[in-house]
């Protein structure tokens, strides 16, 4: 059994210390706002924080991660009312929104580490994760005007 902290949670899980914790989160906790996107760690559509850094969920082995603390979207805040999520659709970033979990995410750990970040820290951050939709501009925008509402 492996003891992990999810979103303020303690959950035991039965896996092996392998498997990444996409999986775990995704297949046996039901937490799908984590998604899989390449599986390789090259889009960023699986982009959850450990110990408030950005992390690839489907390269982290959840045996690596016992004794941190794992956010997901779903724990980002309670409301879904976190100032990148408010900026997130007051920008209107979203296209298609696959890869909108895994954008937010990282633009949270950036402004956590960093509240007023410059353009190119933001696009230098931001170049983790993929957006098929092509929606940059929107997603820097979004994450200055979070950064203006801290």
């Amino acid at each position: 059994m492996i003891s992990l902290s999810i979103n303020d949670k303690r959950v035991e899980i039965d896996t092996d210390p392998g498997t990444p914790l996409l999986w775990v989160l995704r297949e046996h906790l039901g937490l799908v706002g984590t998604r899989y996107g390449c599986g390789a760690g090259l889009c960023g559509a699986c982009t959850i924080h450990i110990d408030g850094e950005a992390f690839f969920a489907c390269q982290t082995p959840v045996g690596d991660v016992a004794d941190g603390q794992i956010v997901t979207i779903e724990g980002l805040s309670e409301q879904g009312d976190h100032p990148v999520q408010r900026s997130w659709i007051a920008e209107q970033v979203p296209q298609c929104g696959y890869c909108q979990s895994g954008q937010i995410m990282r633009a949270a750990a950036l402004l956590a580490r960093n509240p007023r970040p410059s353009r190119q820290e933001i696009i230098d951050e931001m170049s983790a994760n993929l957006c098929r939709c092509g929606t940059y501009a929107r997603i820097v925008r979004a994450i200055e005007t979070a950064a203006e509402e801290a």
